[in-house]
């Protein structure tokens, strides 16, 4: 059974960092691209980031770009994302999501979620 547990999240001043995590388990974790995505409140699913297989290319949203950092241990298999410079923008439920073995889409298993809140 795939299995993809996100932990990590929390409250955060405005300007703070979080690390995230997302333990996987259930397949053969450096086999496939990894993704996270967020849902901010009231608004619908937004791509944060994505990484390769052996974690040498990673993907941004053009607003996450330079405040971000995905990275992954397949050792742990575990993939991590390290959020800096936080803002009340970055306030909302992230979910670790399985991608394609060739590509970060299509994603077909997600997990349940960690709440971000950035507030002072």
């Amino acid at each position: 059974e795939v299995q993809l547990v996100e932990s990590g999240g929390g409250l955060v001043q405005p300007g703070g960092s979080l690390r995230l995590s997302c333990a996987a388990s259930g397949f053969i974790f450096d086999d496939y691209y990894i993704n996270w995505v967020r849902q901010a409140p009231g608004k619908g699913l937004e791509w944060v980031s994505s990484i390769n297989r052996d974690g040498s290319t990673s993907y941004y949203a053009e607003s996450m770009k330079g405040r971000f950092i995905i990275s992954r241990d397949n050792a742990k298999n575990t993939v991590y994302l390290q959020m800096n410079s936080l803002t009340s923008e970055d306030t909302a439920v992230y979910y670790c999501a399985k991608g394609a073995r060739r590509w970060y889409r299509p994603v077909d298993y997600w997990g349940q979620g960690t709440q971000v809140t950035v507030s002072s």
